[in-house]
């Protein structure tokens, strides 16, 4: 199982249509928890280009993965 350092940043694998986010949207990850059913994931906090936040949610462990050095962050328009 990945481990990921809460208040550090991550990038989304899977979209959340219901939040308009996408796969590779970078989150910052607020803490790691457990839930009922096993299922290990973190709380995150979606923040736009200015910092404003816009959504605060939870999503399973499997919808995240570490920024890597090869990576470079960019902006979108909110769809």
């Amino acid at each position: 199982m990945m481990k990921l350092e809460p208040y550090t940043e991550a990038a989304l694998t899977i979209d959340l249509p219901e939040y308009r986010l996408c796969r590779g949207d970078v989150v910052k990850l607020v803490d790691h928890h457990v839930a009922l059913d096993g299922t290990a994931g973190y709380s995150i906090e979606v923040f736009n280009a200015v910092g404003e936040t816009m959504t605060v949610t939870a999503v399973p462990i499997s919808a995240l993965e570490a920024l890597r050095q090869d990576e470079v962050l960019c902006a979108r328009p909110l769809g």
